[in-house]
């Protein structure tokens, strides 16, 4: 029960930072909700929050999305996220969860520490999509890596919000069948994801205010904070 409640104001919170920020919202989330209600139920509860949540954003915005860099995104994303959903099925969960907790910290730290984004060449920006496709196909999560390319082809705040959207939108549909075929929606997941609407509409109401209105900086700061906190539960 309790457990259940936590799961719910982890999602609050987290979609609050990913409808602010663009990004970070999943990565801050898993790390809370597989220690609180197992990876296979947070998969698919935060795929179709995360689905809704960006949906809307993209809806809003849709003015400023860039479609070119949008369809290259997704187009390097699918491949690596074919290649990340077998490896999850390969690899033992235990190695997966160390893997990924450092993974969490080192973006925070990164964030927090080194400032100047990473100008890479055009090979390496394709490595870049493929493994956030690979990251997020294993734990719903490439958003990390995918903001090293997407800064480089998006310069302006509207259109970088808008078009980094609905490539969730696009993907996490793709993990939906997946999930499915892996027997991820219990009667206990449905649940759930019915209970999951109300933190996500005061998260998006939420966001959009403190989108507006917040120091950006300070609060971008404050979630590098907690994603570190967020690895480290999973390294305990």
């Amino acid at each position: 029960m309790w457990n259940e409640i936590l799961f719910q104001i982890v999602l609050l919170i987290s979609n609050t930072i990913q409808t602010i920020t663009g990004f970070a919202g999943t990565l801050l989330a898993m790390p809370f909700s597989i220690k609180l209600v197992g990876i296979e139920e947070a998969k698919a509860v935060l795929n179709i929050f995360t689905m809704m949540a960006c949906s809307v954003i993209a809806i809003q915005n849709y003015r400023y999305i860039n479609y070119k860099v949008l369809l290259k995104m997704v187009a390097g994303m699918t491949v690596g996220m074919v290649f990340g959903i077998w490896l999850f099925e390969q690899l033992p969960l235990e190695i997966l969860l160390n893997f990924y907790a450092v993974l969490v910290i080192l973006v925070a730290l990164k964030k927090m520490f080194v400032k100047k984004e990473l100008t890479l060449p055009a090979w390496a920006m394709l490595f870049v999509l493929l493994a956030a496709g690979i990251i997020h196909g294993m734990f719903l999560s490439g958003g990390a890596l995918l903001v090293i390319y997407a800064v480089s082809v998006l310069k302006d705040k509207n259109e970088f919000r808008a078009t980094m959207s609905p490539v969730w939108v696009i993907l996490n549909g793709f993990l939906i069948v997946s999930h499915y075929r892996a027997g991820y929606y219990t009667p206990q997941t449905l649940r759930a994801i019915a209970i999951s609407v109300l933190p996500l509409a005061v998260s998006i109401l939420l966001g959009n205010i403190l989108y507006r209105k917040m120091n950006q900086q300070q609060f971008l700061k404050l979630t590098y904070v907690l994603l570190i906190i967020a690895g480290a539960s999973l390294l305990i």
